[in-house]
Protein backbone atom coordinates (compact mmCIF):
# COMPACT_ATOMS: atom_id res chain seq x y z
CA UNK A 1 0.00 0.00 0.00
CA UNK A 2 0.90 3.39 -0.93
CA UNK A 3 1.18 6.65 1.78
CA UNK A 4 2.09 10.20 0.58
CA UNK A 5 2.30 13.21 2.55
CA UNK A 6 2.91 16.31 0.23
CA UNK A 7 2.30 18.78 3.09
CA UNK A 8 5.98 19.25 4.09
CA UNK A 9 5.48 23.14 5.52
CA UNK A 10 2.36 22.06 7.28
CA UNK A 11 4.45 19.52 9.09
CA UNK A 12 5.49 19.94 12.99
CA UNK A 13 8.96 17.94 13.28
CA UNK A 14 8.85 19.24 17.48
CA UNK A 15 6.06 17.47 17.82
CA UNK A 16 6.88 14.45 15.86
CA UNK A 17 9.93 13.71 17.88
CA UNK A 18 8.18 11.94 20.81
CA UNK A 19 6.80 9.55 17.98
CA UNK A 20 10.36 8.66 16.41
CA UNK A 21 12.04 5.62 16.92
CA UNK A 22 15.60 6.59 18.84
CA UNK A 23 17.07 5.20 16.19
CA UNK A 24 15.16 7.21 13.89
CA UNK A 25 15.06 10.61 15.87
CA UNK A 26 18.92 10.02 16.33
CA UNK A 27 18.84 10.29 12.62
CA UNK A 28 16.31 13.10 11.94
CA UNK A 29 18.68 14.67 14.34
CA UNK A 30 21.78 14.47 11.92
CA UNK A 31 20.38 16.61 9.35
CA UNK A 32 21.58 20.25 8.85
CA UNK A 33 18.81 21.88 7.40
CA UNK A 34 14.84 21.75 8.69
CA UNK A 35 13.72 20.22 5.37
CA UNK A 36 15.66 17.13 5.72
CA UNK A 37 14.76 16.58 9.63
CA UNK A 38 11.08 16.84 8.51
CA UNK A 39 11.13 14.44 5.30
CA UNK A 40 13.13 12.09 7.37
CA UNK A 41 10.62 11.49 9.75
CA UNK A 42 7.95 12.16 7.87
CA UNK A 43 8.99 9.07 5.92
CA UNK A 44 8.63 6.96 9.64
CA UNK A 45 5.97 8.50 10.35
CA UNK A 46 4.68 6.85 7.25
CA UNK A 47 5.92 3.47 6.96
CA UNK A 48 4.45 3.39 11.14
CA UNK A 49 1.09 4.17 9.18
CA UNK A 50 1.00 1.46 6.89
CA UNK A 51 2.58 -0.97 9.42
CA UNK A 52 -0.04 -0.24 11.59
CA UNK A 53 -3.18 -0.35 8.43
CA UNK A 54 -1.64 -3.18 6.85
CA UNK A 55 -0.18 -5.58 9.79
CA UNK A 56 -1.55 -4.10 12.89
CA UNK A 57 1.81 -3.49 13.83
CA UNK A 58 1.79 -0.43 16.62
CA UNK A 59 6.00 -0.95 17.92
CA UNK A 60 8.46 2.00 16.56
CA UNK A 61 9.93 -0.24 13.61
CA UNK A 62 14.13 -0.17 14.44
CA UNK A 63 16.26 -0.78 11.27
CA UNK A 64 19.17 -3.06 9.91
CA UNK A 65 20.47 -2.04 6.73
CA UNK A 66 21.82 -4.46 3.25
CA UNK A 67 24.55 -4.44 2.04
CA UNK A 68 24.05 -1.54 -0.63
CA UNK A 69 22.35 0.57 2.31
CA UNK A 70 18.63 -0.94 1.47
CA UNK A 71 17.03 -0.97 5.19
CA UNK A 72 14.55 -3.59 6.14
CA UNK A 73 12.60 -3.70 10.01
CA UNK A 74 14.47 -6.21 12.72
CA UNK A 75 12.07 -8.76 13.22
CA UNK A 76 9.59 -8.43 10.33
CA UNK A 77 11.57 -9.75 6.80
CA UNK A 78 8.45 -10.88 5.30
CA UNK A 79 7.33 -7.08 5.10
CA UNK A 80 8.90 -5.05 2.77
CA UNK A 81 9.07 -1.32 2.30
CA UNK A 82 10.59 1.71 0.57
CA UNK A 83 10.39 5.85 1.05
CA UNK A 84 11.83 8.49 -1.01
CA UNK A 85 11.25 12.44 -0.57
CA UNK A 86 11.68 15.67 -2.72
CA UNK A 87 11.01 18.58 -2.19
CA UNK A 88 7.12 18.88 -2.26
CA UNK A 89 6.48 15.32 -0.82
CA UNK A 90 7.16 12.32 1.42
CA UNK A 91 5.98 8.32 -0.18
CA UNK A 92 6.15 5.02 1.51
CA UNK A 93 4.93 2.12 0.24
CA UNK A 94 4.89 -1.02 2.38
CA UNK A 95 4.14 -4.82 1.03
CA UNK A 96 4.90 -8.36 1.20
CA UNK A 97 7.17 -8.34 -1.52
CA UNK A 98 10.17 -6.63 -2.22
CA UNK A 99 9.17 -3.10 -3.70
CA UNK A 100 10.88 0.58 -4.78
CA UNK A 101 9.42 3.87 -5.24
CA UNK A 102 11.19 7.37 -5.84
CA UNK A 103 9.68 10.85 -5.73
CA UNK A 104 10.92 13.87 -8.08
CA UNK A 105 10.08 17.11 -8.01
CA UNK A 106 9.71 18.86 -11.43
CA UNK A 107 12.84 20.87 -12.28
CA UNK A 108 14.31 21.86 -15.73
CA UNK A 109 16.43 19.02 -17.00
CA UNK A 110 20.30 19.51 -18.26
CA UNK A 111 21.23 17.88 -21.29
CA UNK A 112 24.58 16.60 -19.98
CA UNK A 113 22.29 14.94 -17.22
CA UNK A 114 19.95 13.47 -20.04
CA UNK A 115 22.99 12.28 -21.83
CA UNK A 116 24.42 10.94 -19.24
CA UNK A 117 21.66 8.67 -17.60
CA UNK A 118 19.08 7.98 -20.39
CA UNK A 119 19.59 5.60 -23.60
CA UNK A 120 19.11 6.88 -27.34
CA UNK A 121 15.54 6.05 -27.22
CA UNK A 122 14.96 7.50 -23.79
CA UNK A 123 16.66 11.07 -25.23
CA UNK A 124 14.33 10.37 -28.19
CA UNK A 125 11.44 10.45 -26.23
CA UNK A 126 12.45 13.18 -23.51
CA UNK A 127 13.10 14.96 -26.70
CA UNK A 128 9.58 14.50 -28.41
CA UNK A 129 7.39 14.99 -25.21
CA UNK A 130 5.18 17.87 -25.28
CA UNK A 131 7.36 18.72 -21.60
CA UNK A 132 10.41 17.54 -21.60
CA UNK A 133 11.17 18.41 -18.25
CA UNK A 134 8.60 15.98 -17.26
CA UNK A 135 9.65 13.20 -19.17
CA UNK A 136 13.11 12.80 -18.04
CA UNK A 137 11.71 13.20 -14.16
CA UNK A 138 9.25 10.11 -15.41
CA UNK A 139 11.97 8.33 -16.95
CA UNK A 140 14.33 9.15 -13.86
CA UNK A 141 12.07 7.78 -10.94
CA UNK A 142 11.22 4.93 -12.53
CA UNK A 143 14.74 4.68 -13.09
CA UNK A 144 15.11 5.05 -9.25
CA UNK A 145 12.14 2.75 -8.01
CA UNK A 146 13.83 -0.26 -10.00
CA UNK A 147 17.09 0.20 -8.74
CA UNK A 148 15.81 0.43 -4.98
CA UNK A 149 13.63 -2.45 -5.77
CA UNK A 150 16.89 -4.52 -5.88
CA UNK A 151 18.60 -2.68 -3.27
CA UNK A 152 21.75 -1.10 -5.33
CA UNK A 153 20.85 2.55 -5.56
CA UNK A 154 22.40 4.22 -8.34
CA UNK A 155 24.90 2.81 -10.39
CA UNK A 156 27.16 3.87 -12.73
CA UNK A 157 24.80 2.40 -16.12
CA UNK A 158 21.80 4.26 -15.43
CA UNK A 159 21.34 4.00 -19.44
CA UNK A 160 20.88 0.44 -19.13
CA UNK A 161 18.76 0.20 -16.08
CA UNK A 162 14.78 0.02 -17.62
CA UNK A 163 14.45 -3.54 -20.02
CA UNK A 164 10.79 -2.75 -20.52
CA UNK A 165 10.06 -5.68 -18.41
CA UNK A 166 9.08 -4.06 -15.05
CA UNK A 167 5.61 -3.07 -14.48
CA UNK A 168 6.11 0.55 -12.56
CA UNK A 169 3.07 3.00 -12.17
CA UNK A 170 3.85 6.10 -12.48
CA UNK A 171 1.45 9.03 -11.38
CA UNK A 172 2.32 13.26 -12.26
CA UNK A 173 0.65 14.88 -9.78
CA UNK A 174 1.05 18.49 -12.03
CA UNK A 175 -0.94 20.63 -8.97
CA UNK A 176 2.08 19.81 -6.53
CA UNK A 177 5.22 19.73 -9.35
CA UNK A 178 6.29 15.78 -8.49
CA UNK A 179 6.43 12.60 -9.95
CA UNK A 180 6.63 9.39 -8.40
CA UNK A 181 7.14 5.66 -9.47
CA UNK A 182 6.43 2.54 -8.17
CA UNK A 183 7.07 -0.99 -8.78
CA UNK A 184 7.24 -4.58 -7.37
Amino acid sequence: MLYINDDIAGFDFEAALPLLSDQRREQALKFKFEQGRKTCAMAYLLLCEGLRKEYGITERPVFEYGEHGKPFIIGHPDIHFNVSHCREGVICVVSDRPVGVDIESIREYRESLVRYTMNDREVQQIERAEHPDVEFIRLWTMKEAVLKLSGKGIVDNMKGVLTGREQIETVYNEEKKYIYSVVY
